[in-house]
Order: C-alpha cells, then structure tokens, then sequence
C-alpha cells in the first residue's frame, strides 16, 4: 500500500493568519479529526497488533461484538477503544448500533 504525505491545501492569493498556519502545521494534512485514542488504549492497541497482527482491528471488533452481546458494558467499551486506534472506520460501524442500544 502507498502512503502519500499530502501538503495542507494553500490559499492563492492571500495570507494565512500566522496562529492559524503553526495550527495547520502542527496537525498532518490527512487528519481527519476523530474522536482521538487516550494513551492507555493506544498502548493496548500496539499490543494487541503485536499478537494479532492485520486481523488486529478485526479480533477486537469481534472481541467488542462479543461483550455487547453479554451485556458487559465496560468490556464493549474498552475493545471499542481498541478498535478505534486501529481502524477508525471498523469502530464507527459497530459504535452505531451500540448507541442505538443504550
């Protein structure tokens, strides 16, 4: 897979404001802006990628899936955590269904 580093886009013709160009350049250009991972959950998540591998994302999903299914909230939340920091997108797609639920 390539990863290509994008460039944040620029306005022609006028300034940027100084605060706001050092705002732009302290976040990358391909940050999309999700609910960010605590530094807990992100160390579990290497963790787990470190046992898991690719299927990483996948097995807390299911992990998450399971716990919901138990009724065991806390746990639900934790692999939902989990999931988050490795697949943004996997996470959304179960977080949905289980907010319906709440």
């Amino acid at each position: 897979m390539t990863i290509r580093f994008a460039a944040p886009p620029r306005r022609s013709g006028c300034r940027m404001p100084r605060g706001q160009a050092q705002a732009l350049y302290l976040r990358p250009a391909n940050d999309n802006r999700g609910k960010q991972v605590d530094n807990i959950h992100l160390s579990a998540a290497l963790r787990h990628f470190a046992q898991h591998g690719l299927a990483a994302a996948d097995h807390a999903r299911q992990q998450a899936i399971a716990a919901a299914d138990a009724g065991d909230r806390q746990t639900f939340e934790w692999w939902l955590e989990v999931c988050r920091a490795l697949d943004r997108r996997m996470a959304g797609k179960i977080e949905g269904p289980a907010a319906a639920g709440r």
